[in-house]
């Protein structure tokens, strides 16, 4: 039956929006008590926490320092996660339809190229461009964590901003692969390559396990740090690679035609059997990337020393207004204008509940960059003035395009809430009726209803 599929993804995103919603404060803690960390007495034993090279006795791999570690290692989890979500969505998500996929894919288009423009344009020396993408960048927890404070939010709202920001990160992936990469090895590509088909071995034998690809993983990792290009990218080549099936590999082509009852019912499986992998994994990874290695990274990256900061000199004031300006103005001037271009071109429609201003309102969350933009500031400039400014700009803008969004969203909520009371639940989400079997609306009460459109 296609009703139970067709309702997954529904409430995939909803119990993924209600993790990130709480993981968007733990983030919000983190980043505070670095912030007061790096600016205390603690600030020398913060650094040099960071600085600490922990020996794992790899002799292969040089001793790199626990900053390391948690952007290069544990970030490659976070963006295994984006890879799975990405796979999810171009499955059976908001990116298996063309057209329903193209706003808020072209939106992000907008929201790249509009920010980076305008950095562009405030920064004409080599050195402060090389910052032009740390504005481009979309922090998925902190833009949901402050959506989720605004009440009685259309669920249309909610699922396009998902989307963006997964579509973001695709951009924000290609442009450290493009400009953040450094030069190529391409000899240790083969190394890659041997981990891929290793990966692709193990699903062709039905392998279910997700710990026998860890060896695997690691050795895609390991190719892509000696290659020259960002490790991290192992994660995403990983989650593309992750099936959607529950059943893959040589089983399918073995597995015999499914019995049918008596009453030519076929059984069902058991739900944990009938999970594909890329349900299963996300589902597990996804708590402890919230809760775990975010939070981390933020704590390890958000500690931005302001006694350091030097915005009387001309070149790192030029890098943190640029940031600012991209988050706050460049980010929903280009979504919003790349959204009304793609409608009035007839290449997508506005979704139910969804009006232009919802559409500004995910502008200014699509600025709220933070730990994404910070991950990208610190593959564009070295330890010094120019990262601290990038730093400050980047917390000073998302905190800024949060309040923003906050204001304008609140202020909306109240006259949603005069117009319409009673049509959401207390925590934000519609209210719907109850559905029967064939879809209809089942009105209380047992009165009939009629389906004349």
């Amino acid at each position: 039956m296609s009703t139970p599929h067709a309702t997954r993804p529904s409430l995939w995103t909803l119990r993924f929006i209600s993790v990130e919603a709480m993981s968007g404060l733990v983030l919000l803690a983190a980043a505070a008590i670095a912030l007061a960390c790096a600016n205390s007495r603690l600030s020398h034993a913060y650094e040099a926490l960071w600085q600490w090279r922990p020996g794992f006795g790899m002799p292969l791999l040089p001793a790199y320092d626990l900053r390391f570690w948690v952007n290069d290692g544990l970030m490659t989890v976070f963006f295994l996660l984006v890879g799975l979500e990405i796979r999810r969505e171009i499955h059976d998500g908001s990116l298996s339809n063309p057209r329903i996929a193209t706003l808020p894919i072209v939106a992000a288009a907008g929201g790249v190229l509009v920010p980076a423009l305008l950095y562009v344009l405030v920064g004409s020396t080599p050195l402060v461009r090389r910052g032009w993408a740390i504005p481009t960048a979309t922090d998925i927890a902190f833009a949901v964590g402050v959506l989720s404070l605004i009440p009685r939010v259309p669920p249309a709202l909610r699922v396009l901003l998902l989307t963006l920001a997964i579509a973001d990160d695709v951009a924000a992936i290609l442009i450290i692969a493009l400009f953040y990469s450094g030069g190529m090895a391409p000899g240790q590509l083969l190394l890659i390559a041997a981990g891929i088909a290793l990966v692709l071995l193990l699903q062709a034998l039905s392998v279910q396990s997700a710990l026998a690809y860890v060896l695997p993983g690691a050795v895609v990792w390991f190719g892509t740090l000696r290659a020259g290009v960002h490790p991290t990218l192992a994660g995403v080549v990983l989650g593309l690679l992750t099936p959607v099936s529950a059943v893959f590999g040589w089983r399918i082509r073995r597995q015999p035609a499914p019995r049918t009852g008596p009453s030519g019912v076929q059984p069902l499986d058991p739900p944990r059997a009938a999970e594909p992998p890329v349900v299963r994994v996300e589902a597990i990874l996804h708590p402890w990337v919230a809760f775990g290695i975010m939070p981390l990274f933020a704590f390890a990256n958000a500690g931005v020393s302001l006694e350091g900061l030097d915005l009387g000199a001309e070149v790192p004031l030029t890098v943190g207004a640029g940031i600012v300006l991209g988050l706050v103005l460049g980010k929903p001037i280009g979504i919003v204008l790349a959204a009304l271009a793609t409608v009035r071109l007839k290449l997508a429609e506005l979704p139910e509940g969804v009006r232009w201003r919802e559409l500004v309102l995910l502008g200014i969350l699509g600025g709220i960059g933070f730990t994404m933009s910070i991950f990208i500031a610190n593959l564009a400039f070295p330890d010094g003035p120019l990262l601290t400014a990038a730093k400050f700009g980047v917390l000073l803008g998302s905190a800024l395009a949060a309040v923003l969004a906050l204001t304008l969203g609140r202020s909306k909520s109240a006259a949603v809430l005069a117009e319409t009371p009673g049509n959401t639940t207390s925590d934000g989400f519609e209210r719907r009726p109850s559905v029967g079997a064939c879809g209809k609306r089942r009105p209380r009460g047992g009165a009939k209803v009629s389906t004349r459109s």
